[in-house]
């Protein structure tokens, strides 16, 4: 993140607090460099002041301020140490207790980190930061716990044991990628003072037709890269106009960062020029630049007056791609905080991401994502969370047009260099349904089956059942998926499920059972009032179900047969069934389903129940197998057991006739709903 350290000079650097006491000649030097924001060449000053030091208090403040320059190295682990050992010397600066649990943060110490969170909040109680600093460890384990589907993946192509950032595509076919980097060969000799690594340049790196990425070379053009800092660049939709950040360094005199465009010429860069920024004098940074996709608007960082903070995001918009950018324009409280907003991009879609060092994030900077509304123009901000973010730097994220897929770069754990450029992409939703289609009766798998899978995406699969009963199929995201299953002998059936909304891979599991034809099929909850046969309200439910099943079997005919107990007369049970059993056929007519495919037959007492596997493990004093007839109930011991029996005994079913019935055509006169009644 070398070219984020050269714009945040100003920020740390007004955070000196000098010694009333004398200091000694290497303390002076040592405050000099760190007044500049030489961090590296600072380090080592004070480590030379602190050996000749006396004074504890100009000890204590050389501590701290050799735990801010690796801070501002964004070297965590020392910066941990330092800001340690800064709260044990009892340094007065509260800053202290905030900067060691950020580190703690990006060490990945939430627990610990949360504790010194919460001691700034006692401390400074109206700087939110503490607050924030525990919502980010609570939110941080969160999302490292249940992490989002994004596969990050080192670009171990192109990445060296240097720093290497800020990719951007640079051409159409997303074929060409420019990024930062001090790796040997940039024009830039010299060691910075700031980073303690050499100055960067722009870099390219080509895919071949086989997706492998090519040895980096410098960037083409005399006037892009130099002996200054070249880095965190931006090209227009069609590749001819670059626009990067250069930065230089003088010893005495903070030199702020500025943007550059140059046009292509030919298959070099021609002549680099300055683009004038209002209110940005030298000693302001402008850095980051971020072309909109129809070239209208230029994103920046910077901290010029007038934000809300170290750095902020900008803009400057303009009315035709010819024409000069306008005034900046701050883009708000939304976007912008007392931290530092830095690295904007905009996907082609028109939105805006960038990175934060105070929204809540995991540590250090976060990759946010800003959407715009397009009513108020007020932006919504989001964290990309993990993997994206990590507890290290996250920044200069962009995408492969509109696919789920790009880059971005990281200091996170695990990169060859102190940032690393990385991969990441966002793989397709795996969903699956499986299970086995089983005999309803005997509850044994069938095989054999042949089964129907349809999406309301309009695909069509088929499959036949293994000879365990089993099948399989992928599915699709975000689809309403049908299961239907057909064989001899069986009433067709059915199953569903659904991908809508779910946004993890997922396996479904879905068992058919099959009704044989052979036998008769109950229906359940078939209700009438005693000695009546009218059907009640709560039968419409199970009724409604065997018009599904008729129409999902549109050549069978059944007949609906209804029985009662033993109770009554021969004759009088027998004509109740009959019209029983009529009643259901009048409503199966009235539901639509043609009256030559049903029959109403009355069976009386004359067929007893024989009691089911099911029957017997819910009704102990009933064995399996046993025939409910007169003899039996009255043998039962209560009056509660014989009505259960004789409930069992009073049923409607259905048995299928035939499986050859063909569907008349449908004509524009309603055929004839009523029915011959046996009564």
């Amino acid at each position: 993140m070398r070219i984020l350290k050269l714009i945040i000079l100003i920020t740390l650097t007004t955070i000196i607090n000098y010694s009333a006491f004398a200091q000694t000649k290497e303390e002076k030097k040592a405050d000099e460099a760190f007044k500049y924001g030489q961090f590296a060449e600072a380090i080592d000053l004070y480590r030379a002041a602190y050996a000749k030091e006396t004074n504890k208090v100009n000890k204590a403040k050389i501590i701290y301020h050799t735990a801010l320059c690796y801070r501002g190295l964004d070297e965590s682990k020392s910066a941990e140490l330092w800001f340690k050992k800064t709260i044990m010397v009892k340094y007065p600066d509260p800053l202290a207790v905030l900067y060691y649990a950020d580190a703690l943060k990006m060490n990945n110490k939430f627990d610990d980190a949360v504790i010194q969170y919460k001691k700034y909040q006692k401390l400074v109680p109206d700087d939110p930061r503490g607050k924030i600093g525990v919502q980010s460890c609570e939110l941080s384990a969160k999302w490292k716990s249940k992490p989002t589907r994004y596969k990050v993946e080192d670009m171990a192509f192109f990445n060296s044991k240097y720093s290497d950032f800020c990719p951007v595509y640079a051409k159409k076919d997303f074929k060409i990628l420019y990024f930062s980097s001090d790796r040997p060969g940039s024009k830039g000799k010299n060691i910075h003072k700031v980073t303690g690594h050499g100055f960067t340049d722009l870099w390219q790196t080509t895919k071949d037709r086989k997706g492998k990425w090519s040895v980096p070379t410098p960037v083409g053009g005399e006037t892009v890269n130099t002996p200054d800092d070249e880095g965190a660049s931006s090209l227009n939709t069609k590749g001819n106009t670059l626009y990067f950040t250069r930065c230089s360094v003088d010893k005495k005199k903070i030199m702020g960062c500025k943007i550059f465009m140059a046009p292509k010429r030919g298959v070099n860069w021609g002549d680099a020029i300055e683009i004038k920024i209002k209110g940005a004098g030298d000693s302001i940074s402008v850095a980051h630049p971020a072309i909109s996709p129809d070239e209208l608007t230029l994103y920046f960082a910077s901290n010029m007056p007038g934000g809300y903070g170290g750095k902020d995001i900008w803009m400057m918009k303009r009315a035709k791609k010819t024409k000069p950018f306008g005034d900046p324009v701050n883009l708000g409280p939304e976007v912008n905080t007392p931290g530092n907003e830095v690295f904007p991009y905009v996907r082609q879609d028109g939105v805006l991401f960038f990175s934060s060092d105070y929204h809540i994030g995991m540590g250090g900077l976060d990759i946010f994502r800003a959407d715009k509304d397009k009513k108020t123009g007020k932006y919504t901000v989001s964290n990309l969370k993990y993997p994206i973010n990590s507890s290290a730097d996250d920044f200069g994220i962009i995408y492969e047009g509109k696919k789920e897929r790009g880059f971005l770069t990281s200091s996170r754990k695990g990169g060859k260099g102190s940032d690393d450029i990385y991969e990441f992409y966002l793989p397709p939703l795996k969903f699956t349904v499986s299970g086995i289609i089983y005999d309803e009766k005997t509850e044994q798998p069938l095989k054999g089956v042949k089964i129907t899978l349809k999406g309301s995406n309009g695909q069509t699969k088929e499959a036949i059942s293994e000879i365990d009963g089993s099948y399989k199929f992928e599915l699709g995201a975000n689809t309403d998926y049908q299961i239907q299953t057909k064989v001899d002998k069986y009433l067709n059936g059915k199953g569903s499920t659904s991908t809508k909304g779910i946004e993890t891979d997922k396996d479904f599991k879905v068992d058919i059972y099959m009704a044989p034809i052979e036998k008769p099929i109950e229906l359940p909850n078939i209700l009438y009032d005693l000695a009546k046969w009218d059907l009640r309200p709560e039968s419409m439910v199970s009724l409604d179900k065997l018009v599904e099943t008729l129409n999902e079997n549109p050549n069978i005919t059944i007949e609906l047969r209804s029985h009662t107990d033993f109770r009554g007369g021969d004759q009088d049970n027998m004509e109740l069934s009959q019209k029983r059993a009529q009643s259901v056929v009048d409503y199966l007519i009235s539901k639509g389903i043609a009256a030559d495919r049903l029959v109403a037959k009355g069976y009386g007492e004359s067929m007893p129940k024989k009691v089911t596997k099911k029957q017997a493990a819910r009704y102990h004093f009933l064995p399996e197998g046993q025939v409910l007839n007169e003899k039996f109930i009255k043998s039962l011991a209560t009056v509660e057991e014989q009505e259960v029996a004789n409930q069992i005994n009073r049923r409607t079913e259905f048995k299928v006739l035939s499986t050859n019935y063909v569907p008349k055509p449908k004509t524009d006169t309603p055929a004839d709903s009523t029915s011959t009644d046996n009564n």
